[in-house]
């Protein structure tokens, strides 16, 4: 019987040993406080990248096209008709004369093409986009052609002519970003949200170690107001009383 009770007592024994012989499991480390930076701008690469690969490239051709006086009338008068000009250019009735010509219906041409022109120079930029080349020069051209031919009409009126400057010609590259470009503007925008949700990010909790902040104190303060409410009594104490000389309770202190 004594030895049985020796072997059960010896069992728990050896399974404590077995259990204390186990690896104590690793802790995940966290990661650092600014990992969003490089995540969000990997992610921005990625994206601008493959918008630059999967979009189709287009092309821009440009035509031009000079506001021209008359002998009676002054070159200030032109550049204003030039800016007037500029803003139809865009407009139903033009477009409604191109489209013949460009193969294309206004509402398509509307998002196509676009006029611009200078304070400075009675001259009109007529810019047509499009996914082929040839198609780009097409609208430019169409539009530059029937912008001359409606506002010729007036001219005897207005004393200003529209004459085709330049011809668009079909171009050679593409003006929409590359892969790589799209992918480097991706990349910088996804630093600055990474960054901006860093800015922004809720404070990091209070750490245990800090203890209770004391009230109407800041972390600086702390310390102080521990000292002083752990300051002995006995201090207090040695003030003197009123009615006795200092010099006696000066005395009871030193003792």
């Amino acid at each position: 019987m004594a030895d049985s009770a020796e072997k059960k007592s010896e069992k728990p024994e050896k399974k404590a040993d077995h259990r204390s012989g186990k690896r104590p499991r690793r802790r995940l480390t966290r990661p650092p406080v600014w990992w969003p930076l490089p995540a969000c701008a990997v992610l921005g690469l990625a994206a601008g990248g493959a918008y630059g690969v999967l979009k189709a490239p287009e092309y821009a051709a440009t035509s031009y096209v000079v506001a021209v006086p008359d002998d009676t009338t002054e070159p200030a008068t032109a550049l204003g008709f030039a800016q007037a000009y500029a803003r139809i250019a865009t407009s139903s009735s033009t477009l409604a004369y191109a489209q013949p010509r460009a193969g294309l219906t206004a509402r398509q041409l509307r998002t196509q093409v676009r006029a611009e022109t200078s304070p400075e120079s009675p001259m009109i930029a007529i810019t047509g986009t499009s996914t082929s080349p040839s198609e780009a020069a097409d609208i430019a051209n169409a539009v530059a052609d029937a912008l001359s031919l409606s506002s010729n009409q007036a001219a005897k009126n207005t004393g200003v002519q529209l004459l085709l400057f330049n011809q668009a010609v079909a171009p050679a590259d593409p003006a929409s970003p590359s892969a790589a470009i799209s992918g480097a503007v991706g990349m910088c925008a996804g630093g600055l949200l990474g960054g901006l949700w860093l800015l922004a990010r809720p404070g990091r909790a209070r750490r245990p170690e800090e203890g209770p902040a004391v009230p109407g104190a800041g972390p600086v303060d702390r310390p102080v107001a521990e000292h002083v409410a752990g300051a002995p009594a006995e201090e207090y104490a040695t003030l003197p009383a009123q009615g006795e000389p200092a010099s006696a309770k000066e005395k009871e202190s030193v003792r």
